[in-house]
């Protein structure tokens, strides 16, 4: 049977065919040995820490297999959700309910309607019967307090065999876990490394040669540098190339170069993040007050909000950039050197637009600022601000 594009390139599913195995950097074992290693360890927490986009959710569905994973995620939790409730939920098992009994005395029948509900106990006993793991995808969108909460429950349940891993974002890492003095000693720690540009080639090639499909190695270099360390993203992308090419009628099947810009336009159709750089770039409210703008080389003038903005989206992509390169940016962009914005102002404003950012929806918390640091949360997110229509307006 002929494979279609889309079996071959899954950007929302698991790649049965353009999956690829990594090795740490650290290590000489791959990522699904060690995970493998500590999911098997009684007692132990893992903890799996990489990048977004980055494949950690494909690995635990690789090494532990759709049917033994529950996942949750740290946004299914407030301040006031009952942690055991959810986690019994999404296994599919009622925590409270009620029954019926009847009971007869001579010719009288009596009914009775209790309630129940489940204890904790037996709803680790039936993970482990049912030789389930949990797993807590973004944990740090779970509140402060309640990440802390949920450290204190997940260190009782695998003292008694409750296996779970919790996966979070490197530098909002998992504090609540990893300083968690009663859990000093009984966590297994995987850091999930971003993608190389090697790796990420092999995924372009090795998909497109089961579709007989030909590409040039600098032609897959390019795409998986533009791809920002994500295979979902390297996905995506090659998807997009295969459909292009299918409407077109290409009878070569031979990627040229001249079709990646179109492709990443394209990737970019279906990605939400126009309300979220509109919301960036108008910053906080000014209380009718005029903001400075700065005439740039392409000749518009635009406020420190816009400029901000504009300097991410810059060549060379990166998803971290240092204070220093976030200023270099911007002024790279001013076509007036003796009016440029100083490097406090700069600062004061990634402050205010990360203050903006964590009041919204989690679709808007594309990136954090942090210890002089601008970190890029989403690689979809950069690719939207680099390719997509409204790069037009910025």
């Amino acid at each position: 049977m002929r494979l279609k594009s889309e079996d071959v390139f899954k950007p929302g599913a698991f790649p049965e065919y353009t999956y690829i195995s990594r090795k740490s950097a650290v290590s000489d074992l791959s990522y699904e040995y060690r995970l493998n290693q500590a999911i098997k360890v009684s007692g132990f927490l893992t903890s799996l820490v990489g990048p977004s986009k980055m494949g950690k959710t494909i690995l635990c569905e690789k090494v532990i297999g759709f049917e033994h994973i529950i996942e949750v995620s740290g946004a299914d939790f407030n301040e006031d959700t009952d942690f055991w409730k959810v986690v019994s939920a999404k296994a599919g098992l009622a925590y409270e309910g009620q029954f019926s009994s009847e009971k007869t005395v001579t010719n009288d029948k009596y009914t009775k309607n209790e309630t129940y509900s489940l204890t904790k106990d037996k709803i680790i006993d039936y993970y482990k019967n049912e030789n389930l793991i949990l797993v807590i995808d973004d944990f740090h969108y779970a509140p402060d307090a309640k990440r802390l909460q949920i450290a204190q429950q997940l260190k009782d349940a695998i003292r008694r065999g409750f296996k779970a891993i919790v996966v979070s974002l490197p530098h909002r890492a998992d504090e609540a876990i990893r300083q968690n003095a009663d859990l000093s000693g009984r966590l297994s720690l995987i850091n999930m490394e971003p993608w190389e540009v090697n790796d990420l080639k092999e995924i372009a090639k090795i998909g497109f040669e089961k579709l007989n499909i030909k590409i040039e190695d600098t032609v897959a270099e390019q795409i998986a540098i533009e791809s920002l360390s994500s295979p979902q993203l390297m996905q995506y992308i090659c998807l997009n190339i295969c459909t292009i090419l299918e409407m077109s009628d290409n009878e070569n099947s031979e990627i040229k170069k001249d079709i990646l810009k179109t492709a990443y336009r394209y990737t970019t159709a279906n990605f939400e993040y126009n309300d979220v750089i509109a919301f960036m770039q108008k910053g906080p409210n000014t209380r009718g007050k005029n903001r400075n703008s700065f005439k740039t080389h392409s000749g518009k003038e635009y406020d420190i909000y816009k400029l901000i903005v504009k300097s991410i989206a810059e060549n060379p992509p990166a998803m971290k950039l240092e204070f220093e390169d976030v200023k270099e940016r911007i002024y790279n962009l001013i076509a007036d050197d003796s009016k440029r914005p100083t490097p406090q102002m700069i600062k004061e404003s990634l402050v205010k637009l990360q203050e903006l950012l964590d009041g919204k929806e989690d679709i808007f918390k594309v990136l954090d600022w942090k210890e002089g640091v601008l970190y890029i949360l989403d690689p979809l997110f950069l690719f939207y601000l680099r390719w997509g229509g409204v790069n037009k307006n910025v």
